[in-house]
């Protein structure tokens, strides 16, 4: 495990954003042999996206060879709801990048059959011969994802539960925490775990305590991110 402290969240993302370009760089992905990225949604990620589309405006990188996979979506809202993972990633990247909109994948939040639209899910990972990259951050009680903590190191692609605090949490992009869905689809942790490199980016005092536990707390499935400590790369801004 890398661990680098940043004075300021700008500095992060920028950190953040440069490590992921310079993996898509030294893969040299071409049609044939595309980088597999998965990304996360919510505040912390803004930032590197917006130094990322700063990027490839300037030419420094381009998506053309990059296929995308989400990390999770609320379960009930269409792709057009401006609550929707979909859509964040829509206005935060996706419209900001030169990736082919084919080349982006997102769990359905509508499907009638979530346990066959998280299958669907795994089996398109493993089709594309898994992921190459995994950007995540980490919530005030350490979740990845939604994975809440408790969750197994051998879980996939599932239904969750939204713990309590979470859907409080998440209400500031509501109307109220009523409207918070109380489920949602989120890749599991082994899913996340099964990737080659993974980031993990915490930005806010609200995440100093998930962070601290993560890393130097015992390792039990309470704690997920010191399960596989060479994979990862967490970036964190200084107190």
């Amino acid at each position: 495990m890398q661990l680098h402290s940043f004075s300021h969240q700008h500095e992060a993302a920028r950190a953040v954003a440069e490590l992921i370009v310079s993996r898509i760089k030294a893969f040299g992905p071409n049609m044939n042999r595309p980088f597999v990225l998965c990304l996360p949604t919510g505040s912390t990620p803004v930032p590197v996206y917006r130094e990322l589309a700063l990027m490839c405006m300037n030419g420094v990188i381009s998506f053309e060879f990059v296929i995308t996979i989400n990390l999770d979506e609320y379960f009930g809202l269409p792709a057009d709801h401006p609550q929707s993972y979909a859509y964040f990633m829509e206005q935060e990247f996706f419209s900001k990048v030169d990736i082919p909109p084919s080349q982006t994948h997102l769990l359905s939040g509508i499907n009638p059959d979530p346990e066959f639209e998280c299958a669907r899910y795994e089996a398109l990972i493993e089709k594309l011969g898994g992921i190459h990259l995994l950007f995540a951050g980490i919530g005030a009680n350490g979740h990845v994802a939604f994975n809440e903590p408790g969750s197994s190191f051998g879980s996939r692609t599932r239904v969750v539960a939204l713990d309590e605090d979470t859907r409080r949490v998440n209400a500031r992009f509501f109307a109220s925490v009523d409207e918070v869905p109380t489920h949602a689809l989120s890749m599991g942790l082994g899913t996340i775990l099964d990737a080659r490199e993974i980031i993990v980016l915490a930005t806010g005092a609200s995440k100093r305590h998930g962070v601290q536990e993560a890393i130097e707390g015992p390792l039990t499935h309470l704690a997920s991110l010191n399960a596989y400590p060479h994979k990862y790369h967490t970036l964190t801004p200084s107190p």
